[in-house]
């Protein structure tokens, strides 16, 4: 008996092979020339063990779909004609970031060499407002994004939300966020809604796990860790773990939620309605708390986080008592939780994001001298401690990056390029 298309039976499935076959080829090559840059084609088959042939088709199709494209002749090569280098291009092909935290909402759109296509930060005190307030004007940033993707004519990858507090790892969805006052929040429905149910694909992490992956991306460049913690600070406190070069999410994807360590003596209320959390110590609203007076204007959330925290800095640099003795207790109580993290985990690195990166001059010292004080291995274990260069804009950055990591496993997800169609 033979199929109505006339085709045998078994035929389907090898056809199916075939597909999931030359799909997988094409992300090796992708990765391939992503992971370890320009290659010629016959080297690409030398080293990832496919015959030329194959590879040669296989470059011809990433280079029609955008995500290659012809580079210079290999100058390398010394006997022989030289071959012609493939390097990255994805130049029109992009993914977006998008991110929700107490004090801003942001958003950004990197393309696949990672050059930044828009990148914005709203100031918004989001805990007194309902979520679907908040919701509404994060999708008006996100429509902002997919438009400068559209405006070079370029084909969106899919979207990354982040937030601050527990996302379920099976389903992505919010199950707490104490620092906004939010339950559980069903943020990609509700966002899928609101955008119109578009063809992208939308996904929900955790902000201090996106911004990890940005950091880690960001130190790879020129230091070849595998192992990185990243503090990033706010109103609340977050960590990313990344080991052995991935990123720890734990059994159900809570992971991170290291601002909630009891390690305080009890005091201020935490968000999560608890005493004694790291973060009533260390987070920025406890820093204002001891650095400023109810009525100063660094307190006020309508402003931008860097605006108030470049007030701080100007105090801190012109010796204003009171701020440095603020900023000598949060380092010390960074260093404490700091130092815990250290013993349990002995990372190569240890980032400082958020607003510990902006004022790392004053927090750094008393941090690295608990690691050595309090870390039972020699020399702190290892690890060095570094203020992170992309600051506030890690989550939305490490959000952009997921969106694009599809790509690389499915390069097929991106159309190919059409005659006189920008990619």
């Amino acid at each position: 008996m033979t199929l109505s298309d006339g085709r045998r039976p078994g035929n389907r499935g090898v056809a199916a092979d075939h597909v999931s076959l030359r799909r997988n080829n094409l992300s090796v090559v992708l990765r391939h020339v992503r992971d370890l840059g320009p290659r010629s084609r016959a080297r690409i088959a030398a080293d990832t063990g496919l015959n030329k042939a194959t590879v040669s088709s296989l470059v011809a199709e990433l280079v029609e779909r955008g995500l290659l494209r012809e580079g210079p002749a290999d100058s390398t090569r010394a006997l022989g004609r030289p071959g012609q280098l493939v390097e990255l291009d994805g130049s029109g092909v992009c993914g977006v970031g998008a991110e929700i935290n107490v004090d801003y909402l942001a958003v950004a759109a990197l393309d696949l060499a990672g050059d930044i296509v828009l990148e914005k930060r709203v100031p918004v005190d989001v805990a007194p407002l309902d979520p679907g307030t908040t919701l509404d004007r994060l999708a008006d940033l996100v429509r902002e994004a997919v438009a400068a993707v559209d405006a070079r004519g370029g084909q969106l990858a899919g979207v990354t939300l982040a937030v601050p507090g527990l996302v379920e790892g099976d389903t992505g969805e919010l199950k707490l966020a104490p620092n906004l006052g939010w339950g559980e929040v069903s943020v990609t429905q509700e966002m899928r809604s609101r955008l119109g149910e578009p063809s992208y694909g939308l996904h929900v992490d955790n902000e201090a796990n996106l911004a990890a992956l940005a950091e880690y991306s960001e130190i790879r460049k020129s230091d070849q860790v595998q192992d990185l913690v990243l503090l990033t600070g706010a109103v609340g406190v977050g960590g990313g773990m990344v080991t052995g070069g991935h990123l720890l999410r734990g059994g159900h994807g809570y992971s991170g939620e290291v601002g909630h360590m009891p390690v305080a003596p009890p005091g201020r209320t935490c968000g999560c309605g608890r005493t004694g959390c790291w973060e009533t110590v260390v987070g920025l609203t406890a820093l204002l708390h001891k650095a400023t007076d109810r009525d100063d204007p660094v307190r006020d959330p309508s402003l931008d986080v860097e605006q108030r925290l470049a007030g701080i800095t100007r105090r801190a640099e012109a010796g204003d008592a009171r701020t440095l003795t603020a900023l000598k207790d949060v380092g010390t109580w960074l260093g404490i939780g700091g130092a815990i993290l250290v013993n349990i985990l002995n990372p190569d690195v240890l980032v400082l994001g958020g607003y510990f990166a902006v004022l790392g001059p004053w927090l750094k010292e008393p941090l690295e001298k608990a690691i050595r004080d309090r870390v039972i291995a020699p020399d702190g274990g290892g690890c060095r401690v570094v203020r992170s260069d992309l600051g506030f804009a890690a989550a939305v950055r490490g959000g952009a990056q997921i969106s694009l990591d599809q790509v690389f496993v499915d390069p097929t997800v991106i159309g190919r390029a059409e005659p006189g169609v920008a990619q």
